[in-house]
């Protein structure tokens, strides 16, 4: 099939793109290669796809931009569009909320549009555990209201879902949401823990541990979580796939979880790299941040019900493969 992915040089984007291509599908990539973080790492991950001349294209655009985004969906035609593309982080959503809502609410209105117009067999786009914001009860399941976001970010990615249910509705759009439980692994982004914790260790640098290290997480692997966009792709949404369905009873659209359901200590994470790396972090223990959450809990079974796959690989596997890339990857 003929593939459309946004954000393709991201982190997300890049593992998605390099499994399609493997998959034997044409990939079109869009992305603004933003200065967001190391625009060098996004140019790498680009190059690797690159490889793939006959089946690959990138086009260098931004969202808002929504002309230019009409030129490469003519252009690549795609049966199937999966929107990553997003400003992301919570914490840095505090001091620059205009960067999301040109990017994720302007961005993704430009991506329905396209998709009101052009019909494709299916719009996938990501949303993040974010949106459950300041709810408590574990674990979080998609029938659960989530209307108490705790950041601009977790409000933006909700309205985005909103606003991805009033398209399906008008236009007949078959429409999935995802969201996404901490994803880390190979080529992930600098901005998150892991990643800031493999330099600073290597580094003899301390860590900041927020939370005072008692905030968990439902981490989740890269893989895994390619595993399960690749199969709710071809889980179109018709009819009630299994009982929890979040089908809407108005619309071809759905919300759906991609989380392992077995979340993790921060410090136990933290253990998992310095076993992985042969030395111990220097900590220093902070409050929590505004806008952050104690702790994130994907229900996996509505994952499991429609694609018969719920993400299995633990932190023990998943961490050192993140600390053999990073070592390669920067000649460690």
């Amino acid at each position: 099939m003929r593939f459309l992915i946004t954000g393709s040089a991201g982190f997300i984007g890049f593992h998605l793109a390099r499994r399609l291509l493997a998959d034997g599908h044409q990939v079109a990539g869009v992305d603004n290669f933003s200065s967001y973080y190391d625009p060098e790492l996004k140019e790498a991950r680009n190059a690797q796809l690159e490889r793939h001349h006959n089946a690959f294209k990138v086009h260098r655009l931004d969202l808002q931009d929504g002309s230019a985004l009409t030129r490469a969906w003519e252009e690549a035609r795609p049966d199937v569009v999966v929107h990553l593309a997003a400003q992301a982080g919570v914490r840095y959503s505090i001091d620059h909320p205009d960067s999301y809502v040109g990017s994720n609410l302007i961005g993704t209105y430009n991506i329905l549009e396209a998709a009101r117009r052009f019909k494709p067999r299916h719009l996938l786009a990501a949303s993040t555990s974010s949106v459950y914001g300041a709810n408590t009860e574990m674990p979080f399941r998609e029938t659960d209201r989530a209307v108490h976001p705790v950041s601009l970010y977790a409000a933006t990615k909700g309205a985005t879902e909103l606003m991805g249910h009033s398209y399906s509705h008008l236009f007949g759009i078959p429409t999935t949401f995802f969201r996404f439980f901490t994803v880390y692994g190979p080529w992930g982004r600098p901005d998150m823990a892991l990643f800031k914790f493999t330099r600073a260790i290597l580094a003899g640098e301390p860590i900041e541990v927020y939370g005072e290290g008692k905030m968990s997480r439902d981490f989740t692997y890269v893989d895994d979580l390619i595993e399960g966009i690749v199969r709710l792709a071809e889980a179109v949404p018709q009819s009630a796939a299994a009982e929890g369905d979040t089908l809407s009873p108005v619309a071809p659209f759905r919300v759906v979880n991609i989380g392992g359901g077995t979340p993790s200590g921060l410090m136990d994470y933290i253990a998992e790299l310095e076993r992985a790396l042969g030395r111990e972090a220097i900590k220093t223990f902070l409050p929590m941040q505004d806008g952050d959450v104690t702790a994130t809990f994907a229900s996996a079974d509505l994952l499991e019900n429609i694609t018969g796959y719920r993400p299995m690989t633990p932190i023990s596997v998943g961490v050192p493969a993140f600390v053999d890339w990073y070592r390669d990857h920067y000649g460690i």
